[in-house]
């Protein structure tokens, strides 16, 4: 079998502009960029703040994104998987993806996707210790507001000439699958739920669509619904592939300073199981690091007891070691012939995951991705 184009596709996660509804929450004008603003070394050898090389720029602004959008392309990055959101009726956090990206990527080669974070959204930004989560929007939707925000999704979304296809069907990934089995009220109804959004992308001219699912076995957000039978609910789901968002929802840190080269062989190791595990494809993720202190209160002390955002961090997360991680999913990709890489992230800057530049790395890891997998064309 010939081996087939594979696609760099990066979570892109979209809260460093203002929206209306962060500003009811934290204030006029925030964005996470006060986070990263704000963002302490805690601890010998913890290598905080991070300062994004180009500033701390507005995601909204189409100039803005199409810089971001010439900088993917030109390193091999293929498409942004944008984290998206439907809380109360509506959706959230959209503005970069509708009012920058979309009109940006008429003219770019830089695909897009959405995968629903269909998770609660908690009181995170920053936690303050002894303080309980509170939802300030609730993840779970009933069969009315899946149908909506799946309508808005194949009406908005799956007809822009960027949107990304796998096999010719446009690709939807779903994050939360234990909150949208409880929403939807069981395993029956949400196959149910699933095989009419089929039938409704049918009927609105998209024959064939690629569901994907992201699989998870370790609680890192602290609303991460429980764990279900991952391989058989899959497949009673009707899922097409499956996928991960980040390391740390599979493999354990278990030193303050974790090395990147330790998780690094726990995920090349969870490749192969996830594999051989799942009835459908695996499409590998790639984390780049992992430090979600800038989430945490920074007069806290920081104490990993307390949970996240007090999580241990993965350490070395250089661009030399990323590298090494492109070249194991090269040849994983090789072997599997999967059409797909994910990356965590473009942009997860408070949660230490990003290929953006910074003042510390500059374009290392995207040249690393360049050097591995070569430049758009």
């Amino acid at each position: 079998m010939p081996e087939r184009d594979v696609t760099i596709a990066a979570y892109y996660f979209p809260n460093y502009h203002v929206d209306p509804r962060n500003e009811q929450w934290h204030g006029k004008d925030w964005t996470e960029w006060e986070l990263v603003k704000r963002a302490e070394s805690r601890f010998d050898g913890h290598l905080q703040p991070r300062i994004p090389l180009d500033g701390y720029l507005d995601e909204a602004d189409p100039d803005v994104m199409a810089a971001k959008i010439a900088l993917a392309t030109s390193h091999g990055v293929g498409a942004f998987l944008f984290d998206w959101y439907w809380y109360g009726g509506r959706p959230y956090l959209e503005r970069p993806l509708e009012s920058a990206f979309m009109p940006n990527a008429l003219a770019g080669d830089l695909k897009f996707a959405v995968m629903w974070a269909n998770h609660h959204w908690s009181n995170i930004h920053p936690w303050k210790s002894a303080t309980p989560p509170t939802h300030l929007e609730s993840g779970t939707v009933d069969a009315e507001q899946f149908e909506a925000a799946t309508d808005y999704i194949v009406e908005r979304y799956f007809g822009h000439p960027a949107y990304l296809r796998i096999d010719g069907a446009p690709y939807l990934s779903i994050y939360e699958l234990a909150t949208l089995v409880e929403g939807l009220g069981g395993i029956d109804a949400a196959r149910s739920a699933l095989d009419g959004l089929r039938k409704r992308a049918a009927r609105a001219g998209y024959p064939d669509l690629h569901l994907n699912a992201v699989i998870r076995e370790r609680q890192v957000l602290p609303d991460d619904g429980i764990t279900l039978d991952g391989p058989a609910l899959i497949s009673r789901l009707g899922f097409d592939s499956v996928t991960s968002y980040v390391w740390v929802h599979h493999h354990p840190m278990p030193t303050l300073l974790t090395p990147y080269a330790d998780m690094l062989e726990q995920a090349v190791d969870g490749w192969k199981r996830y594999a051989a595990e799942y009835d459908q494809p695996y499409y590998p993720n790639i984390t780049v690091g992992w430090d979600s202190s800038p989430r945490t209160v920074q007069s806290d002390k920081f104490n990993p007891a307390f949970g996240y955002p007090h999580t241990n961090i993965i350490a070395d997360a250089t661009p030399a070691h990323f590298g090494r991680a492109l070249e194991q999913v090269r040849g994983f990709v090789a072997q599997s012939n999967v059409p797909l890489v994910t990356i965590n992230a473009w942009n997860e800057w408070t949660e230490g995951s990003y290929l953006e530049p910074d003042t510390l790395h500059r374009h290392g890891h995207l040249e690393q991705i360049r050097r591995v997998f070569g430049a758009k064309s």
